[in-house]
């Protein structure tokens, strides 16, 4: 007679206690691997080594000065005037109809911030949020490589596939050919980013007129991670997703509060989404994180509606031309300027030949400048000798990580 009921529970751990009596209490046979990624970001890697080296951190993309003194003391006031309860789940009403302002002022576009505009605690969970909301086990997603490295365990603890198509180094430029023979029936979304990190290059309207064409007819969905929008350089123009009627009805933009007003430590963002992508959107939203910080709602409601801080492109232009300036003292070799975003790739065949991961941590440990390897930004780890430097610092951080870097010659 078959055990059943209590018996039959009682069997299934006895059982289980003696296939595990030896295994320690913790480890992947009690915690699922959810994803293909080990150990910790890079970042978090190259700035532990930066602190125990004493190095001049360029690696992780933070600005290391002060934030408008008038953010700053619009937090404070927002605290001290009471404001520091739940805010709304979808965002406070006013940040989001400033958001949308902003948008008609910039780009001359008119989004409803009741039905469109979702403010998230970050940028990074706005991207998950995303995926989450769209993804089912057995999809595929195409990622533009090298690619922030959020992607990929976001798409997998998804239950997708990541499809991983490479952009053309060093120049990082999309070949439309290869992203049409990576699409099947089975791609559900694919994820832009622009102006890109790592690489500093940003699309043009030609670039979403290519992809506009190679997803028409499907059920593709554009994820369009946009956070260094506002940090475009020399005189070039950022196009959004937003901004092409076709792909604006299929597509989740994502955007950064701190990487325009230099407060990523805040860590609060947007997405913007047509109506019916905002409540998918919402359904998981209001389960992760619900409602983000107040007070820091009520600040950049009052800096972006009263459009008082100084261009933040203008700001980081000087910071990345002076940094290059500086860089003619050494021996990296810069394919590009960077068109966009905090950072600038270098190549380094005229000073080691040694892997990207290998000479990043050897110019961390011997000369205090630490920066970022390519390699991990690719699901292959890909290594075209390229590292990235973070210009987002003070004119002093650059001019010391420089005289540094000078006994390189």
């Amino acid at each position: 007679m078959p055990l059943e009921g209590k018996a039959f529970r009682d069997l299934r751990l006895k059982l289980f206690n003696l296939e595990n009596k030896n295994k320690p209490l913790q480890g992947l046979g009690y915690f699922p691997q959810k994803h293909s990624a080990t150990g910790t970001t890079i970042f978090t890697v190259m700035s532990a080594l930066a602190q125990q080296y004493n190095a001049i951190n360029l690696s992780q993309g933070f600005p290391d000065f002060h934030i408008d003194p008038q953010l700053s003391q619009a937090l404070g006031d927002a605290a001290r005037n009471g404001f520091n309860q739940y805010a709304p789940m979808a965002g406070l009403p006013p940040l989001r109809q400033a958001v949308a302002a902003n948008f008609k002022k910039r780009y001359g576009l008119d989004i409803d911030p009741e039905n469109e505009i979702t403010i998230t605690p970050g940028a990074t969970y706005a991207i998950y949020t995303a995926f989450t909301s769209i993804l089912q086990a057995g999809d595929e997603v195409i990622v533009l490589e090298p690619a922030y490295d959020s992607y990929i365990p976001n798409i997998e603890m998804n239950g997708a596939k990541v499809v991983p198509v490479a952009l053309t180094a060093p120049g990082f430029h999309v070949d439309w050919n290869k992203v049409k023979d990576a699409i099947t029936p089975l791609t559900k979304a694919i994820i832009i980013n622009t102006p890109h990190n790592p690489g500093g290059s940003i699309w043009n309207k030609k670039d979403w007129d290519e992809l506009a064409g190679l997803v028409r007819d499907t059920d593709i969905v554009i994820v369009s991670d946009e956070v260094y929008e506002q940090l475009v350089f020399d005189g070039m123009k950022h196009y959004s997703v937003l901004e092409h009627p076709e792909l604006r009805q299929r597509s989740f933009a994502i955007y950064s509060f701190g990487k325009v007003y230099n407060c990523t430590g805040w860590k609060i963002g947007y997405c913007i989404a047509p109506p019916a992508f905002t409540q998918a959107f919402r359904r998981i939203h209001q389960f992760l994180s619900f409602t983000v910080n107040t007070p820091a709602q009520h600040a950049l409601t009052y800096i972006l509606s009263n459009d008082t801080a100084p261009a933040i492109h203008e700001v980081m232009q000087k910071k990345r031309d002076h940094f290059l300036s500086l860089m003619k003292q050494i021996p990296f070799t810069i394919y590009e300027p960077a068109k966009g975003s905090y950072f600038q790739i270098a190549g380094y065949e005229r000073i080691s030949d040694l892997p990207d991961m290998e000479f990043a941590q050897w110019l961390t440990k011997e000369h205090g400048v630490a920066t970022i390897p390519l390699s991990p930004f690719y699901s292959n780890k890909k290594d075209d000798k390229l590292i990235r430097f973070c210009f987002a610092k003070k004119e002093e951080t650059l001019n010391e990580a420089v005289e540094r870097l000078k006994r390189l010659v």
